[in-house]
């Protein structure tokens, strides 16, 4: 097959994005292809900003020849088009040399991310490689329509495109990669038996990543478990493992006798409040609230619960983008299953 049927091969096999929501791989690609503006853009995001994940960081140490290969295969696939590798200021550091040397002569430039969580939300990227502030834009409409300077522009993960890479060699098995980690700051110097980054079957339940990565611990109700990530990520308990990651691929391991819940929902609290872009109210406001409250006691935390609640669902109801949405999720779950 010429590497114009790679979309075919990406419906064939049934990619999903890496970058958390799951989307069809081939449906993205197909709708930028068939996009009538030119010219097109691809933009390949290896912002990574969530707190203690480090699974791009991974595959651009150890396959970054797959990754711009991956990159070379929508630049083929969708003409005209110009590609960007969006990275954070560490990994721009770190695997400049590197990636200069693969990508060559080929139409890809290297963009170093600003400082700033929301910098790496997929429309704020765009706002930024235009020399605009890191702020999400309204959708619709989508990227795929109107990205880059208003052209059709196709926005992967480093995962997706390593993944398309192994698609286009017939290696694509239906695996992905999960980190596993701790969290040192929060939880007293504890951390998973085996932290890292392994490759393991998509199907698998939360559990079963665990175990066959030599991370589950017994008893398992001394421990609970953020799927997700370090700031948006879902607090599980052992009970609810027996589910699939469902798009996620970060699960950071707590030990609750070591783990002081007040100081990490503090964490949190400042991590949102610092990284929001201010410019929706829900998130402006809210989050600042969420972090004042926090910064209490608490018995103080504990008075203001309901008014606490009434701003999470709010933020959930109302913020522009997935921050603000998302964001509600770790204190919610966290003082339902842990306080």
């Amino acid at each position: 097959m010429a590497k114009t049927d790679i979309i075919e091969k990406l419906k064939q096999n049934g990619l999903a994005g890496r970058g958390g929501a799951e989307f069809p791989v081939w449906q993205k690609w197909q709708a930028v292809k068939n996009a009538k503006n030119t010219p097109k853009y691809i933009v390949c995001n290896a912002s990574e900003g969530e707190p203690l994940v480090f699974k791009d960081r991974y595959i651009l140490e150890n396959y970054p020849d797959e990754v711009v290969n991956g990159i070379k295969i929508a630049l083929s696939a969708i003409t005209p088009s110009f590609a960007y590798i969006y990275l954070n200021k560490d990994y721009f550091q770190l695997f400049k040399k590197t990636l200069t040397e693969l990508i060559g002569d080929s139409p890809i430039k290297l963009f170093e991310k600003p400082n700033g969580y929301i910098a790496g939300e997929e429309t704020s990227l765009l706002n930024v490689i235009e020399g605009k502030p890191a702020e999400p834009r309204l959708k619709p409409p989508y990227p795929t329509e109107a990205g880059l300077w208003g052209k059709p522009t196709l926005i992967n993960n480093v995962e997706t495109f390593y993944w398309v890479s192994k698609t286009d060699k017939g290696e694509y098995k239906g695996n992905r990669f999960y980190c596993i980690n701790g969290d040192p700051s929060a939880s007293s110097g504890q951390a998973p038996p085996n932290p890292g980054v392994f490759e393991l079957p998509e199907s698998l339940t939360i559990k079963q990543v665990l175990e066959q990565t030599a991370n589950y611990q017994l008893p398992a109700t001394k421990y609970f478990y953020q799927i997700g990530g370090g700031a948006v990520g879902t607090v599980m308990l052992d009970s609810e493992l027996n589910q699939p990651m469902k798009g996620t691929s970060s699960i950071i391991v707590f030990d609750k006798a070591k783990t002081d819940i007040w100081q990490l929902m503090r964490k949190w609290a400042e991590f949102f409040h610092k990284n929001n872009c201010d410019q929706c109210a829900p998130c402006r406001e809210g989050l600042y609230r969420i972090f004042e409250i926090m910064s209490q006691d608490k018995e103080k935390v504990l008075s203001e619960k309901s008014k606490l609640n009434d701003i999470l669902e709010a933020l959930e109801k109302t913020a522009l983008c997935p921050l603000g949405r998302m964001a509600a999720a770790p204190f919610k779950t966290a003082i339902a299953k842990i306080l």
